[in-house]
């Protein structure tokens, strides 16, 4: 599983970031998703346990639900998840086209695997010296 891992939000972000709870985390893995109709495997650019981006140039509208399923590093099974389009991007400010996605009902489990996996990028390598 490919991850990177990338510098801070510019403060052209501020907008976006002021509307989550948490702050994202650059983190690279591929979901698969379904919506009412179709099935999509793209990749998610950040993440944190409110949500993630995921890179796609055909969206689904704002507001329409999405079945998620990605694994992460850390994590046997991978998390299975219902979540909601909040934003939808055309690729404006230096950002791929895609869409914010909010976890609707993130397991106490899953959230601990999301949780940890910030914590680990955020600190870095370095930390583990």
């Amino acid at each position: 599983m490919k991850m990177t891992v990338k510098p801070a939000p510019a403060a052209s972000d501020a907008f976006d970031a002021e509307r989550r709870r948490s702050e994202r985390t650059d983190c690279v893995v591929r979901v698969d998703y379904k919506t009412v109709d179709e099935l999509f495997s793209e990749f998610a650019r950040n993440i944190n346990e409110g949500g993630l981006f995921v890179e796609t140039e055909d969206p689904p509208n704002v507001g329409s639900l999405v079945s998620l399923e990605f694994s992460i590093p850390g994590s046997r099974e991978p998390i299975q998840v219902v979540g909601r389009v909040v934003r939808a991007s055309a690729g404006e400010r230096d950002e791929p086209p895609g869409m914010g996605i909010e976890f609707e009902n993130l397991d106490a489990q899953s959230r601990e695997l999301i949780n940890a996996l910030v914590r680990d990028l955020r600190v870095g390598p370095e930390a583990e010296r």
